[in-house]
């Protein structure tokens, strides 16, 4: 019997130590920008144009429908993986530190930001290479839901990233990126006539 009751002891400290490590090993969640969007809700509308910054070159400021701060509650907390590029907000010697992760290049700078909810607020104590700020990258980290105002846009998601790595081109597009776009370059074709 104190035979067994060993084994007993045994088995679950070797339970306690194989268990921890097995879930940290988990893999990350790979989503794309329309798993931000929650189920049923269609992709937010730009109903005011926002001012240009002509100095800083960015656009302020845009007003979106109800759509754009509904954000995708199944993802606070989750541990993820996103395609996206990187628009810096502190920049060290050593890279940057934090930055808003964007759908498509050239996000937030010559044309209005997407909504919220297709931005997401990043922090890195790795720096990210400032030589390498316009190449699609991976981010890795776990997510919250939170919306917040940055100097370029506001953010419906912040990720505290754990790695960063460069995204590898397989069909020449980063995966299911230019929907958003297509739908904010519509939008702005709207204004730019008049409707």
């Amino acid at each position: 019997m104190n035979d067994l009751t060993q084994r007993k002891w045994l088995a679950l400290l070797l339970f306690c130590l194989v268990i921890p490590q097995a879930l940290q090993a988990a893999p990350p969640l790979e989503i794309s920008w329309d798993d931000l969007i929650p189920p049923g809700v269609p992709y937010a509308e730009i109903i005011g144009e926002g001012d240009l910054d002509i100095e800083n070159d960015y656009w302020r400021n845009p007003v979106y429908d109800a759509n754009a701060t509904k954000l995708n509650e199944e993802l606070d907390g989750a541990y993820i993986r996103i395609p996206g590029f990187i628009i810096p907000l502190e920049l060290e010697a050593t890279g940057v530190t934090e930055f808003v992760l964007v759908p498509y290049l050239g996000a937030c700078i010559h044309v209005p930001p997407p909504p919220p909810n297709q931005l997401v607020f990043v922090r890195t104590t790795t720096p990210w290479p400032s030589d390498d700020l316009w190449s699609p990258v991976w981010v890795i980290g776990k997510m919250s839901t939170e919306l917040m105002t940055t100097e370029v846009a506001e953010t419906g998601y912040a990720l505290q990233a754990e790695n960063i790595e460069v995204y590898e081109w397989e069909s020449g597009a980063l995966p299911r990126a230019q929907k958003p776009f297509l739908v904010l370059l519509k939008d702005l074709m709207k204004f730019a006539k008049g409707d």
